[in-house]
Order: structure tokens, then sequence, then C-alpha cells
């Protein structure tokens, strides 16, 4: 598939059909590109199928995409888990959606631990941000936004991962650095706790289930720039791949 403007639709992407464009991509069409009929682009679903195809009319509220060509792409990054106690500050929590999903992130699930904080979810703005952040990076998969869940769900959802870990800021001696343990080519699964940190029972039930107790670093991180530190260097270990 060619570099053409890409945009999102969430519904079937057949060749030789007839769509219409949401709002939102109709506006952006129309207002922001000002493209006119007869200009190609690309849409993905977010699940792999990309199509490209003309544009047969432009309005501001409902443009029209003849299809012409459709084609999937297999995944091009390992998966990756991202499991995070979100904070109260939602701002912190938007730029942490967009850019874990800029980096290719498989799926994000809020964790309710002890020490959470009441944050507020907004879970259809949230969407549209991670359907922006795939169109910015130009990839074809939408990270699947889970519900804000306990941590025992959590663990219980997260059983069949072979690579799993726990970041915390606790003294231990058990504790490596995540880049001496994390292999590539390897489906794994992050915990990162809230502004609060995991409590010392949390840590002591994940690693009964399983997961290895990491270090991000000799610094001590906000909850979301230890989200993206993860991000990219799974990112970037798997990148040969690309």
């Amino acid at each position: 598939m060619s570099q053409l403007p890409l945009f999102f639709h969430n519904g079937p992407l057949l060749a030789g059909s007839l769509i219409v464009l949401d709002d939102d991509t109709s506006k952006h069409v129309w207002q922001v590109l000002r493209m006119q009929e007869g200009d190609e682009l690309a849409l993905t679903d977010g699940k792999g199928n990309i199509a490209e195809g003309r544009l047969v009319s432009v309005e501001r509220h409902r443009s029209k995409v003849k299809l012409e060509l459709n084609d999937f792409q297999e995944r091009m990054t390992e998966i990756f888990h991202l499991c995070v106690g979100f904070t109260k500050n939602n701002n912190r929590n938007e730029w942490m959606l967009e850019k874990a999903t800029e980096l290719g992130v498989t799926s994000i699930t809020p964790i309710a631990a002890a020490r959470s904080e009441k944050a507020h979810f907004r879970l259809d703005r949230w969407q549209k941000i991670l359907t922006s952040a795939i169109l910015q990076s130009r990839q074809h998969y939408l990270p699947l936004l889970a519900d804000i869940a306990p941590l025992h769900q959590v663990l219980k959802k997260l059983e069949h991962v072979p690579q799993k870990f726990i970041a915390h800021c606790l003294p231990d001696d058990q504790k490596q650095s995540l880049t001496s343990l994390l292999k590539p080519n390897t489906e794994t699964a992050l915990l990162i706790g809230p502004e609060g940190d995991f409590s010392k029972e949390e840590i002591e039930l994940c690693i009964s289930n399983g997961f290895q107790p990491v270090s991000l670093g000799r610094q001590r991180l906000r909850t979301e720039t230890a989200a993206i530190t993860a991000c990219a260097y799974f990112n970037v270990l798997n990148d040969g791949k690309a």
C-alpha cells in the first residue's frame, strides 16, 4: 500500500464498495486537507485491514469514497500488554495513551490498585486519542483499551503470557533491570503501579503469579514516564522485525 493520507473507518473495507466517512473524517478531508473529488486516500479499520480508494464526493459531514484495492497487514510488532495504575491527572493519562499507541502497544489496561487515586475515565475520548495516534504513526492495529480492573483480575487475564514483569519502587534484592531481562520476539506484559506505587502485598501477589520484579533505571519515574520508557525499549528491541 502506498503512502496516501490515512484515515480510520469502523466498518468493512471491501474493494468495489462505496463508503461514507464519519463526520470528523469528512471534516478533516474537506476543511483541513482540502481534498477534492478524485483524490486518493487510504483507510484502515484498526484490525489490520487496509483499503485504497477515491473520493467521489466531498462534503463537510458526509464525504464518500469508492474503494478500489484492499489488503490485510499482519501485525509487525510483538504483543505487548501495558497495565498501569492511572493517575488522577487526566492530561498525563491521555499523553501516556497517545505515546504508548504510537510505540505499538497491543493492549492497555488501567489497574485499580490499593493506592490508586480516583481517575476520571473518558473512554469515548480516549478511543479517539488511540485512533488518532495509529493514524499519526501509520499503523493498522488499534490497541485494545480495557475497562479498569482490580489487580487480581488483571493477573488472571495475563496467565498465558510467557514474559511478565512488575515495575515497582520498593527496595528489592530480586529486582533486576528490565533491559537485562526482556527477551525479543516474545509476548510480554508489564505492570506499573499508581503514583503511590504498589503495596508490598500486591508486589508479593504478582511475584507469586509469575511476574518478575524489574527496575526501569536509577531515577524515580512518574507513572506515565515509566510506561513510555518500557514501551520504547520494547519497541526498539523488536524493531528488527519491522
